[in-house]
């Protein structure tokens, strides 16, 4: 699937927001141990990308009532739901200077088209190096779930099963999805919200 931009910009895809926060002292101090000035943007993408897949726990997987937004809250409570954690991401990434979007999928939310579907957040980030964007999925891996970082070829967490009307949306967001953000911030209980509650497309 080509990738497409929302903004030819590159800027856009490097500001700070409200979510994005990477101002935060807490998102400086993680900055500051994991990253190294000798580091090539590459190295930083992954790094960054392994700790929040793996170092930050999807909130369905642990079953917790725990909602975050704000990168810092993700990074603070050490846990999120996949829009939480693609904010923890991009916050990290746009520190160093590495554009980093938003990506969607549709997917069903648990194993049957009858038991719904749900809005699906990954990244996009742009390695200068290679002059292009590749995809990322730091929702944390799980059996059954193994995205991975990879320049050559996608490897993200979940494969689009077209014939249950799940769709892969091409377009790269500098900015989060804003039904994304609204859910988590009318919410107060995750597992109440991930059940009932999360938008089904953009």
């Amino acid at each position: 699937m080509e990738l497409l931009v929302e903004s030819t910009n590159l800027k856009d895809y490097l500001k700070e927001s409200p979510v994005v926060d990477f101002s935060h002292p807490a998102i400086k101090e993680m900055i500051a141990a994991l990253f190294q000035d000798s580091q090539t943007e590459a190295e930083k993408a992954k790094i960054a990308f392994e700790f929040v897949r793996d170092k930050i726990a999807h909130s369905w997987d642990i079953q917790s009532t725990t909602i975050t937004c704000k990168a810092s809250e993700v990074l603070l409570f050490k846990e999120g739901i996949c829009y939480a954690k693609s904010n923890l991401l991009a916050a990290l990434l746009r520190s160093q200077g590495i554009p980093t979007g938003f990506c969607y999928q549709r997917l069903m939310l648990f194993d049957t088209p009858e038991k719904g579907y749900a809005l699906h957040t990954l990244n996009g980030v742009y390695l200068q190096s290679l002059d292009r964007w590749i995809r990322l999925d730091a929702r944390g891996n799980k059996p059954g779930v193994q995205a991975e970082f990879s320049t050559s070829e996608e490897i993200l967490a979940f494969p689009i099963q077209e014939n249950f009307d799940e769709k892969d949306y091409p377009w790269i967001y500098a900015e989060p999805n804003p039904k994304t953000i609204a859910v988590l911030e009318e919410h107060t209980n995750t597992l109440e919200m991930y059940q009932f509650g999360l938008p089904e497309d953009l």
